[in-house]
């Protein structure tokens, strides 16, 4: 298949080209570089530098390329961002969007592979939220990723454009940005590894449903041949603390710092996770890799990239 991938040089992205590159398709990746790393992409990929905001600029990539799948995972990922600027938000999350499926209608691609969140849709948590619960988005951002959904299923009632939807819970894994407002994992491998003292927002009993990313590019890969015009949550099913979380990063990277904890931030949940049934049947997809394999290879990853002299 021809696929283009947005977002394809950011953390998760980069991993999904990686897989649909494994499997012989080719692949193009467009990515603005505000987070994502040229150097993530993948060199067998064609890449190109461009927002998907720039509306001509799309149009002009678009022509000739004839792709078969768009996968979409260019956004404004940061749900304290979105509290802060929703405007900005919207710009990206819903406007970036709504670019991106005009040229899907005006080129005939077939289908759109869209990055939801399953994190943020379904609000607080009492169960494993399934996808026929109620969508109870908190934050700027979680209503944005809704919104693209009904635009998404809107173009498919209107032009027949095929789609699967990824509602993901908080993915982690190597590449993902230490430095960044998001990304709880990363943030603690960078503040362990460097020896230095944690920060915990709120009273760390906060719990997240916590996927690998190879999970997810597998998902990814299913979705290239079913699970059409189907939305499904991508999770384990499990809820960790976010103390808990560190304390087994602590005991894998071996310290002994102990964290330091700062005020909650506006816009977070306490509980977050997701029930993944549907996806086990529907798409024959389920989580392999468990929390304490997952966080050893994460951390290994930022370890040898401190071996090799690079700042994390």
């Amino acid at each position: 298949m021809r696929i283009l991938v947005t977002g394809g040089a950011g953390f998760i992205g980069s991993h999904v080209v990686d897989r649909f590159i494994s499997a012989g398709h080719r692949v193009w990746v467009i990515d603005n570089e505000s987070t994502g790393k040229r150097e993530q992409v993948n060199k067998k990929a064609n890449y190109k530098k461009l927002d998907i905001c720039n509306r001509n600029g799309l149009r002009a990539f678009f022509k000739n390329k004839k792709f078969d799948v768009v996968n979409h995972h260019a956004a404004q990922m940061d749900v304290r961002r979105s509290v802060e600027d929703p405007q900005f938000d919207a710009k990206v999350n819903i406007f970036g969007l709504l670019n991106l499926l005009e040229e899907c209608r005006s080129n005939k691609v077939k289908k759109i592979i869209f990055s939801s969140s399953g994190g943020t849709i379904y609000g607080e948590c009492k169960k494993a939220a399934r996808e026929t619960d109620p969508e109870i988005p908190l934050s700027p951002y979680g209503i944005s990723k809704l919104a693209s959904e009904k635009y998404i299923k809107a173009y498919q009632s209107l032009y027949g454009l095929k789609f699967t939807i990824f509602r993901y819970s908080n993915v982690y894994g190597p590449r993902q940005d230490p430095h960044g407002e998001a990304g709880v994992v990363a943030i603690f491998a960078n503040k362990l590894l460097n020896k230095e003292i944690p920060l915990i927002f709120g009273t760390g009993k906060q719990t997240r449903d916590f996927l690998f990313v190879s999970d997810v590019a597998r998902a990814n890969l299913l979705a290239l041949k079913s699970g059409d015009n189907e939305i499904f949550n991508l999770g384990t099913g499990v809820e960790t603390s976010v103390l808990g979380l560190l304390k087994t990063m602590a005991g894998i990277s071996e310290s002994k710092k102990a964290p330091k904890f700062k005020a909650a931030r506006p816009g977070e949940l306490m509980r977050s996770f997701v029930a993944t049934s549907k996806a086990r049947k529907k798409l024959n997809w389920k989580p392999q890799s468990g929390l304490i394999a997952g966080l050893g290879a994460t951390l290994q990853y930022f370890k040898d990239r401190q071996s090799r002299g690079e700042k994390i």
